[in-house]
């Protein structure tokens, strides 16, 4: 089994790219649906987040947006949370991983590089546009102000330093283009590709 990490900034594609990977028969594991499963009712991060941040904690689920409130309030409480959902999170990827009979795992991780996920894969691919496109695309779908997307945007590794760590780069400037990138990273990794050391 061949573990292909994708990333890639907000508002670049990343979403519509890992589908496109699934369509060509690679087992997909998506970082954000995990945390999901883990906030919703039942899940596994309810409990200690409540215990931590009572307030956190609405109709049995953890509710986001109380989170967001919490860590505006408290710079520490971010780090505190991740602390919580981390491990949690690659309990959740591990159990994927066992279960699949995949012979390529695509792992939809936003922040690979920043929480140094990039050295359990054996590959990375990282999906790119241009920033203009990047912004238009985010503005477009979302009620997100500028202001608000550039914050996100600042706070993230830089595109070029993703791009340049990365063994492979989808740009996502058209459906076409992107998908042709796509079938051509699989199709190399299944000729038994090995990252050069």
């Amino acid at each position: 089994m061949i573990r292909l990490g994708l990333t890639g900034s907000i508002g670049m594609g990343k979403s519509t790219t890992a589908r496109m990977f699934a369509e060509e028969g690679c087992a997909l594991w998506d970082a954000d649906a995990a945390v999901h499963r883990l906030y919703a009712s039942g899940g596994a991060a309810v409990e200690p987040i409540g215990a931590a941040y009572p307030d956190a904690v609405e109709d049995g689920a953890v509710s986001r947006a109380a989170l967001r409130g919490i860590i505006a309030r408290d710079p520490q409480a971010l780090k505190r949370i991740e602390e919580i959902v981390h491990p949690l999170v690659a309990q959740d990827r591990a159990e994927f991983l066992d279960r699949t009979e995949a012979d390529i795992v695509v792992l939809d991780i936003p922040l690979l590089f920043e929480t140094g996920g990039e050295r359990e894969m054996d590959a990375v691919a990282c999906v790119t546009v241009s920033a203009e496109e990047q912004e238009r695309r985010v503005l477009a779908r979302s009620s997100m102000t500028r202001e608000e997307f550039r914050q996100i945007r600042d706070n993230q590794m830089p595109d070029a330093e993703k791009r340049a760590r990365s063994d492979f780069v989808i740009e996502t400037d058209t459906l076409e283009h992107a998908r042709a990138q796509v079938q051509a990273v699989v199709e190399t990794l299944r000729r038994g590709w090995q990252r050069n050391a």
